[in-house]
């Protein structure tokens, strides 16, 4: 039977009703044990036929199924479900990088439905959604108390359709209504561009099209900027990345690495664990690298941050991540339908596992809140300030040539975008001052 190994976090693609099936012990006693369970079958089918006769309405006998099946998974973590052949077809559909939605994903923590991260690009990105909002409403109804698949049904719906989402978020002191228009999402796995001498690597999930897309992206900005030479080093951006396909964070690793363990897996029979190595090519050449993370990184993201930190191949920045630690597999059901099982835990090239912990930074580096316009035009001087070039009858400098004076101009500029950057972008601004400091202490 073909399995998906994935590594994907949180969000939830199922949309049925889950319930609780409450099993008695099972008996420890070989063959007790195993009478135990066929009679807690019998129960199942008993109460299964009672609701089919009696229950004060009709009821859809496939849902009911489905529904029992979903609460069996989802009574194990907050990533495995039942998958109805809708869902199963819709994500594989999302791991080439196209569906419909909102472009958020998101987790349940303690009965609240939380968002691990907006997708880049998104219609909740565009409106404002950050990862650790946790959604209280969905055009007015509440979601406390419903399975996650219940919360994302509900946030279903048309393709250029309104919905209304009650956000509370911490640093606010009332929730407040988002409004956000449905559209189908069109995932761009790899952004790239150039600040300065830096190449800027945005990668925003993992799927079909990430390793490809970086291995373009990045040749294409090391050609614009002169060669590799005329790069200083690479920030790669894996800032609320809520992860994908484990394969895709192993291959990413693994363009950055020459040798070396990258990630293993244990599963609960020590025969089925994996290690996955790294082989010789580096596309960076051994220029100095900053990983970019924070709390919306999850999962994939995590195995590449953490592997690069362990082979002290990268200088990784920013906030904690959000610790998912667990690999799920896909596995096709009768009928079109799936079902994601947590499988396995993975482990960085040191040994340690990030379940619920996350990858620790080794510079931790706080975003900013965005300050209101109003606030921005306050705190900005009310004009240049003033220097010696300003006055009146002021020495010249007669120490420099013109082309020397041009290039110390030049520069200034340069800085002086540097640090425009720090007001629309703070820890990206501090990775690429990191890649700085690095390549004017190291070697020429």
């Amino acid at each position: 039977m073909k399995k998906f190994a994935m590594a994907a976090i949180g969000g939830t693609l199922a949309g049925i009703v889950a319930t609780t099936y409450v099993a008695g012990p099972l008996l420890a006693q070989e063959g007790a044990g195993e009478a135990n369970v066929y009679e807690q079958l019998d129960l199942f089918g008993d109460i299964f036929e009672r609701i089919r006769a009696q229950y004060v309405e009709e009821v859809d006998e496939k849902e009911l199924i489905e529904a029992a099946i979903g609460g069996m998974l989802t009574s194990l973590d907050p990533h495995s479900s039942y998958l109805s052949p809708d869902d199963a077809a819709s994500m594989r559909v999302q791991t080439r990088g196209e569906f419909g939605g909102l472009g958020i994903e998101v987790t349940q923590e303690e009965g609240f439905v939380k968002v691990v991260s907006p997708i880049d690009g998104t219609p909740a990105d565009e409106a404002g959604m950050e990862a650790g909002d946790f959604i209280t409403h969905v055009d007015g109804e509440s979601v406390l108390g419903l399975s996650l698949d219940e919360a994302v049904e509900l946030m279903r719906g048309p393709v250029g359709s309104e919905i209304v989402i009650t956000v509370v978020r911490e640093g606010e002191a009332e929730p407040f209504d988002v409004s956000i228009i449905r559209d189908t999402i069109k995932l761009t796995a790899v952004r790239s561009r150039t600040e300065g001498d830096t190449v800027v690597m945005r990668i925003t999930t993992f799927n079909d099209q990430t390793t490809p897309n970086l291995e373009e992206n990045l040749k294409k900005q090391i050609e614009e900027a002169g060669g590799m030479e005329s790069v200083n080093g690479i920030v790669l951006d894996l800032r609320n990345n809520p992860g994908g396909l484990l394969t895709q964070a192993i291959k990413v690793a693994d363009s950055f690495l020459e040798s070396g363990e990258i990630v293993s897996t244990r599963g609960r029979d020590p025969e089925d664990g994996e290690r996955f190595n790294a082989t010789p090519g580096d596309l960076a050449k051994g220029k100095p690298i900053v990983v970019l993370i924070n709390g919306g990184s999850a999962s994939a993201s995590e195995i590449v941050a953490g592997a690069l930190q362990d082979h002290r191949r990268a200088i990784v920045i920013g906030t904690k991540s959000f610790g998912k630690g667990s690999v799920q597999t896909v596995m096709p059901l009768k009928g079109d339908g799936a079902m994601r099982l947590t499988t396995a835990r993975y482990y960085t090239p040191s040994g340690r596992s990030i379940q619920a912990l996350g990858v620790s930074p080794d510079i931790v580096v706080q975003q900013p809140r965005r300050k209101a316009a109003a606030e921005e035009e306050e705190a900005s001087p009310a004009r240049r300030s003033r220097s010696e070039a300003d006055l009146r009858g002021r020495l010249n400098n007669d120490s420099l040539s013109e082309d020397e004076i041009r290039q110390i101009e030049a520069d200034r500029e340069k800085a002086e975008k540097a640090a425009e950057l720090r007001e629309e972008d703070y820890q990206l601004a501090y990775a690429i001052d990191i890649l700085k400091g690095l390549v004017a202490l190291g070697p020429n």
